[in-house]
């Protein structure tokens, strides 16, 4: 049973976890759910961790969705893939409530090795013919959506995908963002149609939104003195050895 109250030393800890998540997402761009999950799921179960993920994840990519003039062309192209993503999303997470919750934490640490490794060391995903695009972007929506169904974390194969498309910036954040929403709109439905979604957890995910969006404001603010290149690699760092731990705590 997931616990619907916090003490004081866990709210402390929860809206510092948040503001870090969001200060890495206002210096980089993304990171959010990726370092907010990793770091919840080292002192809670994982679908309780998802829970409080879910309206701050939801209120950032929302932002990211709509702000700028490409949400059309990102609709257009990835269509397909926002689709199979949502069905992926809600076909993973409908059963989540009977898996073990220690092998759903061992499965987000190895997401994360696997992410940030690629990010890290893995070549660029070579661009796809239009032909092939159009089945393997359902294709790899509707992992990215399994995965996020299971995880909470919608980053893998769905980054290195959209990044493979070569993109327009514009429609890149834009597309990123939109399938961000709709995983997270379809793991809400599937975690409260389980019963995992308790009025305290939904009220303590609307109090950290604040904290996020501080967080945000302050790594937009640290963008423009910091190298965000060499900050995106101590980010993936730092992930790859917190996914590491996670895998070795709830496999070992």
């Amino acid at each position: 049973m997931i616990p619907a109250a916090f003490d004081l030393a866990d709210a402390l800890l929860v809206s510092a976890i948040f503001a870090l998540g969001g200060l890495v997402k206002g210096v980089a761009g993304f990171g959010l759910p990726t370092v907010g999950l990793g770091l919840l799921a080292l002192s809670r179960p994982l679908p309780e961790a998802m829970a409080l993920m879910l309206l701050p994840t939801v209120a950032t990519n929302v932002w990211q969705a709509l702000a700028g003039g490409a949400l059309r062309a990102a609709l257009r192209r990835l269509r397909w893939f926002l689709l199979a993503a949502a069905a992926g999303t809600l076909v993973a997470a409908g059963n989540i409530s009977k898996a073990d919750a220690e092998v759903l934490s061992a499965l987000l640490g190895a997401l994360l090795v696997v992410s940030s490794s690629s990010a890290l060391l893995g070549p660029r995903w070579p661009v796809p013919s239009p032909r092939r695009e159009l089945w393997l972007s359902p294709v790899m929506g509707g992992i990215s959506g399994a995965l996020a169904g299971l995880t909470g974390s919608f980053i893998t194969p769905a980054a290195p995908w959209l990044a493979a498309l070569r993109l327009p910036p514009d429609v890149f954040v834009q597309g990123f963002g939109l399938g961000a929403v709709v995983a997270t709109a379809c793991l809400a439905v599937a975690l409260a149609g389980q019963g995992l979604l308790p009025p305290g957890l939904g009220l303590a995910s609307v109090a950290v939104v604040a904290p996020t969006f501080l967080g945000m404001a302050t790594g937009r603010g640290l963008r423009r003195r910091l190298p965000e290149t060499r900050f995106r690699q101590v980010v993936q760092c730092c992930l790859l050895a917190l996914g590491a731990y996670l895998v070795a705590r709830n496999l070992g």
